[in-house]
This record gives structure tokens, C-alpha cells and sequence, in this order.
């Protein structure tokens, strides 16, 4: 049984922490500067661009860090959902924890909302067959959620941590496990296991070219079962711009697809529009 410590520790790596991301955002959360950048290329509305937009690299060269798109032309928000699943849980999977979620993935479908997928290379390898489906559809684009969903930094709420050295690899790692699925629509977006990052890990990482994505609106699903409660903490977040971090694992996230069902109608009554991670990052060209 998941001790009370490691299941506070998947709770906060898993972004579920409804106390915003400083909470999760390691030993230097505020590190980069979340939403600054020029951007290198905008980002169709309807379509995963052929050349990704990114941030320009931050001071001293650090990999940029995106939290939200400031002052938005509309009323846009992105759902992102992180498809979790570290290097030591292929035993549980065996087992049958299920750590994907193919109802929440069809709900998407049918309402018809771009979302972008963090997905870890080992979520891939378990699940080829659905990271290909995923990664292969117009709605959807696929980023790096790491390899291993291992912390990029100590006093990560007790997950295991990527030696130093074996950062820019473990990252790397992953979109080689996309390849091999068959996953065709990735972004060079990153999102750090647990929110947490400093500005050492930003050093570390720009080799690897990515922008790393955060979010600003934390939706409590991980562990939730009570949907509504999800739901009500997305419609408070939600703001022009906003980032929304849910998951895609149902053994971690249960009542995810049913507060998506709950979420999507009413925030389409307040005049939003779902885009992917993408186009809030394109949609900042020129400010």
C-alpha cells in the first residue's frame, strides 16, 4: 500500500496542490521568467505548426520558462494534461493500475477541444498503441514530460531525482520513446515532474532547445474524486491566457474526465476558446 508520504509526494508531482505553483516549484520556483521571451514563430489556430513557436532563451542563456500568455488578443485557455508514469511502475502496471485514461482522451474528441499532452517516455512505452492516437490527431500535440517523471531538483516532495549529468539525456530519452511509438505531433515543450525547477536545471537543460511549460491554474484532480470540486477550482482559476494542469492517469486522477465534461460547456458560455499550449506561446509574438 502507497505509504501517506509517497502518496503526498505523487500528490504535489502531479501539480494536484490547489496553492498555486509556488508550492511545487522547487527550492528557486520563481527561476526564469514565466511568460517574457520573443517569440520565434506563431502558431496556427486550427493546426500543430511545422516549426513549434518557442521563447527566446532567458538571461544568461537559460532555457525560458512559460507560465501563461500576458494580455491575450481573446478569451483563450489551454487545458494540458500530463499522462504520468514513472521508470519504477511498470510492476503496477502489470498488475492493472491503469496510469492512462482513454475516456478522458475520447471526451476531448467529442467536445472537440485542443489540449496538449505531457506525456513521460516511460507513459509512452507502456502505451504505444494509445501515445501513436494521441500523437497522430490534429486536435491534440504531444510534449516532454520527462522520461521518467523522476525530479529535476532536490526536496521534490520526495520523489527520486535525475542525477545532474543525466538531465539533458533523460529528456532526450523520452522524445526518442515518441519516436518509437509512432507519436508524429510533438512540440519542444517541457514540463518539470513536480513543478520543480531551478535555475541550475535551466542551465542544465538549454542544450536540449525546449521551452519549459508550467501552468497558472491548478486544477486539484490528482487523487480527486469528487469531479465538481475539480471542476469549480478550473472555473475559479481560469483566467485570459491561463495554462490549466490536469492529468490523464486514472488510477491518479479518477474524476478528471468527468470535471473536463463539466468544465468545457461553461467555459464556452463565458466566450473561451481551447487552444494547445502552441498557440498561447505563438500568441505573444510581437508583444
Amino acid at each position: 500500500m502507497m505509504t501517506y508520504v509517497r502518496r503526498f509526494a505523487l500528490v504535489c508531482a502531479l501539480g494536484a496542490l490547489g496553492v498555486g505553483t509556488a508550492a511545487c516549484g522547487g527550492s528557486d520556483g520563481s527561476a526564469g521568467h514565466p511568460g517574457r521571451g520573443v517569440v520565434s514563430a506563431s502558431a496556427s489556430a486550427s493546426a500543430a505548426p511545422s516549426r513549434p513557436p518557442t521563447l527566446a532563451p532567458g538571461p544568461a542563456g537559460l532555457t525560458p520558462v512559460f507560465k501563461s500568455a500576458p494580455h491575450p488578443r481573446d478569451r483563450t485557455v489551454a487545458l494540458t494534461f500530463d499522462a504520468d508514469m514513472t521508470a519504477d511502475e511498470g510492476a503496477r502496471a502489470a498488475a492493472g493500475e491503469h496510469f492512462d485514461n482513454p475516456a478522458l482522451i475520447a471526451t476531448l474528441r467529442r467536445l472537440k477541444v485542443p489540449a496538449t499532452v505531457f506525456m513521460t517516455g516511460r507513459w509512452a512505452e507502456e502505451y504505444p498503441a494509445e501515445a501513436k492516437s494521441i500523437g497522430s490527431d490534429p486536435l491534440f500535440e504531444v510534449a516532454n514530460h520527462s522520461y521518467s517523471h523522476y525530479a529535476f531538483t532536490g526536496q521534490c516532495y520526495g520523489l527520486p531525482t535525475v542525477p545532474p549529468a543525466q538531465m539533458r539525456t533523460d529528456v532526450e530519452r523520452a522524445f526518442t520513446a515518441f519516436r518509437k511509438a509512432g507519436v508524429k505531433r510533438t512540440v519542444p515543450y517541457f514540463r518539470f515532474p513536480g513543478g520543480c525547477y531551478d535555475q541550475e536545471v535551466l542551465r542544465k537543460l538549454t542544450p536540449a532547445g525546449v521551452t519549459a511549460v508550467q501552468w497558472d491554474v491548478v486544477s486539484g484532480d490528482a487523487f480527486a474524486t469528487d469531479s465538481d470540486a475539480v471542476a469549480q477550482q478550473v472555473l475559479d482559476g481560469v483566467r485570459p491566457g491561463s495554462v490549466v494542469v490536469m492529468h490523464c492517469t486514472r488510477s491518479a486522477a479518477p474524476a478528471t474526465e468527468a470535471a473536463v465534461r463539466a468544465v468545457v460547456p461553461k467555459l464556452r458560455e463565458r466566450g473561451y476558446r481551447f487552444v494547445r499550449v502552441s498557440e498561447l506561446i505563438g500568441s505573444t509574438a510581437g508583444r
